[in-house]
């Protein structure tokens, strides 16, 4: 009976033993063995053993898969059809200019280092999706909308992949972050017609524009154009007149330069010339005098002397 009762005893030790101290780890895993809760050493994939709980006990982490995690939206399987459902809650978010917007994000990432990703932090998973989200909605609130929707879109996802990085090392938590996607970014559904209506009003307005400066850079040069010629009419013009008043002026200095050496001769030079000036095509004229006679002056003879 004492040899039975031995028997029994080394059956349920050797069952222990097999239940806890055999494992087996897999290709892309390490177990991290604990002695009495205290990390002792790694073991990398294949069957191993070590002593029964509770004075050993082992921690499975791989450390080749990629893991992701969603936020904003989560991928639903059914029937091994693969759909996307919203999560507004996480996707909705604060744009620096007031607005909002939606944005959903993908996060990749491996364990770089088992040991802290184990024991030094409590659920990988929940701390990569809680700080991705929170610095991704830190970078889509330092930007306008427009800029989200469309040339930041690959900046956000940079910032926020480094940014994310450098928190997860500050926590030791043995993460690398291998990739931030922003899969879909739009306005929320509701205000989609609303934005849609700004987009076309913002196009319009530029269109607008693009046609005014196409207008204003042809009608400008040409009257740049007329205005400098204008302006040249005008200095030529001015010069004309003023150099004509010059002359003027020089004959009005000889005339009296001469009228003071001799004021009759030049008075009757004067009305001759000007006689000369006015009836320049006339040859003859016909005077009636006081008596009533009508006479013909030959006004060739009386100016110039002719022989008619």
């Amino acid at each position: 009976m004492r040899k039975f009762i031995v028997l029994i005893v080394i059956a349920i030790i050797v069952v222990i033993f097999l239940s806890t101290g055999v494992y087996q780890v897999g290709p892309s895993e390490v177990a991290l063995i604990k002695t009495f809760g205290k990390y002792s050493y790694t073991t990398g994939p294949g069957i191993h053993f070590h002593l029964p709980y509770p004075i050993q006990s082992r921690v499975i982490v791989d450390i080749q898969s990629v893991r992701k995690e969603e936020i904003g939206f989560r991928t639903v399987t059914t029937y091994g059809k693969v759909t996307y459902r919203s999560v507004p809650s996480e996707a909705l978010m604060l744009t620096g200019d007031g607005n909002i917007i939606s944005v959903e994000a993908a996060v990749q990432y491996k364990v770089k280092d088992p040991v802290k990703f184990a024991f030094n932090i409590i659920s990988g998973k929940d701390i990569v999706r809680f700080t991705a989200e929170s610095v991704l909605r830190e970078r889509v609130a330092v930007r306008k909308i427009d800029d989200v929707l469309t040339i930041e879109r690959d900046k956000i996802a940079q910032e926020t992949a480094q940014v994310l990085q450098e928190i997860l090392d500050s926590y030791d938590a043995g993460i690398s972050i291998t990739n931030v996607y922003l899969q879909e970014v739009a306005p929320p559904d509701d205000v989609v017609a609303a934005f849609d209506d700004v987009n076309n009003a913002k196009q319009d307005k530029e269109r607008f524009v693009n046609e005014a400066l196409k207008y204003a850079n042809d009608i400008v040069p040409k009257a740049e154009g007329q205005a400098e010629q204008i302006l040249r009419e005008a200095e030529a013009y001015a010069k004309q007149k003023v150099l004509e008043a010059e002359g003027e002026t020089r004959r009005f200095l000889s005339v009296l330069k001469e009228y003071r050496l001799a004021p009759e001769i030049t008075k009757t030079r004067l009305k001759i010339e000007k006689i000369q000036e006015v009836l320049s095509d006339i040859k003859k004229v016909f005077i009636l005098d006081k008596s009533g006679t009508l006479k013909l002056i030959d006004l060739n003879q009386f100016i110039g002397g002719g022989s008619q």
